[in-house]
């Protein structure tokens, strides 16, 4: 089968903004790609699928599945079809992320501090004292630069008026960054002659970057600080990205039984004897940071590293405490806080959110349940997520049941019919819903966003559900210059 034949098989869902066709035509940022598939068949690009899988394999690219009980690790899916933004698009989401990072972190400064946000009553008192990742052992600790989000990945959403969309706020330990690096390398392989003519932007410097933040971090003025990763271990989900990082940064990579508290000072144990720590860029989750002072059953962690951040000894990044910021239900609240803190409207726009703590809106939300989807507001990875247009009766009465018991936990959005892309499956070329995310590094020269990002597939037909614990799977995400 020919490409023109792929391409005249390719069938949009009405109502859905589909980023290559536009009626039938295609869209200028496709054209170029269009062209480079010309030369090519079912038999080519099915070569090319297996050789990418083949990548994967080799490199061992994976991701852990904690509820599937037939084997945890599995390679991470990728779909060969690069997806494709222009640069002029790119400018919006840029711009629009700067302002939104610019702004939570001024809350996170103000909620660990003033609370002049809460005391306006910008944002309700009771939500930010019930949300579980407000934390109030951090109260009044000054971090290095007032730089709360050193790392984020903001998900964002294609609508079907072709606008993007903030979908959630990840500022805490956003994952994915090492899948997108790999992705780039091996769309580079697979097609070289179309990457090369096509003035995609760089995305390789991510980790350069990022070292360059941690050394700027470092509490005490010396000239080469100690830059360590710290990891659950290997059976945590990333832990594929965080071997990755460490060695793309050159950086020792630690669990909580490497490290030691002497002095209020952090140490790596080392075959030398102990060597002070001045950065940690952490991959545990707060309350496994430090047994006395969070969980205390907690073996990831140091004991006695809170007072060590405390005391300034040593720099955290992400801070800790960053939760309170990327709870579902303070979600709804980010574009008040750009208006209070910067004067300024959003340039990226919320999705229409409902707390189900407030009586109204769970009354609306139970009313028109079949357009609605509900979240757990402290959950990720697509877990806890119920959509309305396809729960089966029984479950819906069960959940509405959790939810009445305990509303805050909940917040509830419309469907939202996500732009789709083509991707090569079972030898066709076929549309699926996609999402991006974004990386962006904030440090004391201000914030960089990585052009490009994590765009994250439903591989299943229809489905919305893009995560890859739920059969998502990815794809290289090109910012092209036309």
């Amino acid at each position: 089968m020919s490409l023109e034949a792929l391409l005249k098989d390719y069938t949009c869902s009405p109502g859905v903004w589909d980023e290559m066709c536009d009626s039938g035509n295609i869209r200028h940022q496709y054209s170029k790609l269009v062209s480079s598939f010309q030369h090519l068949n079912v038999p080519d690009l099915q070569h090319k699928d297996r050789l990418a899988g083949e990548m994967f394999m080799n490199q061992g690219i994976t991701f852990t599945v904690y509820s599937d009980n037939r084997g945890i690790e599995r390679i991470f899916p990728f779909d060969i079809i690069p997806r494709i933004i222009t640069s002029k698009e790119w400018e919006t989401v840029e711009k629009g992320i700067q302002q939104r990072l610019k702004a939570l972190n001024m809350f996170l400064k103000d909620v660990y501090n003033e609370q002049q946000i809460l005391k306006d009553n910008i944002i309700p008192q009771q939500l930010i004292a019930s949300c579980p990742h407000y934390l109030r052992e951090v109260q009044g600790i000054k971090v290095p630069h007032d730089i709360y989000i050193h790392i984020s990945g903001i998900d964002l959403i294609r609508g079907e008026d072709g606008k993007f969309y903030i979908l959630e706020d990840n500022l805490r330990t956003p994952s994915g960054v090492s899948y997108m690096l790999e992705n780039r390398e091996v769309t580079k392989r697979i097609f070289p002659d179309m990457f090369a003519a096509s003035n995609v932007r760089v995305i390789g410097k991510y980790p350069l970057i990022l070292y360059d933040i941690l050394l700027q971090l470092a509490p005490t003025q010396i000239s080469n600080p100690v830059v360590v990763l710290l990891t659950p271990g290997m059976y945590n989900s990333a832990y594929y990205e965080h071997t990755f990082l460490a060695r793309q940064m050159g950086i020792s990579l630690v669990e909580g039984r490497d490290l030691v508290i002497d002095d209020h000072k952090v140490y790596m144990k080392t075959t030398n004897g102990l060597e002070q720590v001045h950065v940690i860029y952490r991959r545990v989750d707060d309350e496994f940071l430090d047994p006395l002072a969070f969980n205390p059953a907690s073996v990831l962690g140091v004991p006695g590293l809170l007072t060590a951040y405390r005391k300034g000894n040593v720099s955290i990044v992400n801070a800790i405490g960053n939760g309170v910021a990327d709870d579902k239900a303070v979600y709804a609240y980010v574009p008040a806080m750009i208006k209070y803190y910067l004067n300024e409207a959003p340039i990226l726009g919320n999705i229409p959110t409902y707390e189900l703590g407030e009586a109204d809106a769970r009354e609306h939300v139970f009313k028109h349940i079949d357009n609605m989807v509900i979240k757990r507001t402290n959950q990720s990875g697509g877990y806890g997520m119920i959509m309305g247009n396809s729960v089966p009766e029984e479950e819906w009465k069960k959940a509405r049941m959790e939810i009445e018991k305990d509303p805050r936990s909940f917040i509830a959005q419309p469907i939202i019919k996500l732009s789709t892309v083509p991707c090569f499956i079972d030898g066709r070329l076929q549309p699926r819903h996609v999402d991006l995310r974004p990386y962006a590094l904030c440090g004391p020269n201000g914030v960089q966003i990585v052009p490009g990002g994590l765009t994250r597939v439903a591989l299943k037909q229809g489905s919305l559900i893009v995560n890859s614990s739920q059969g998502g799977g990815s794809k290289d995400t090109w910012i092209v210059d036309i």
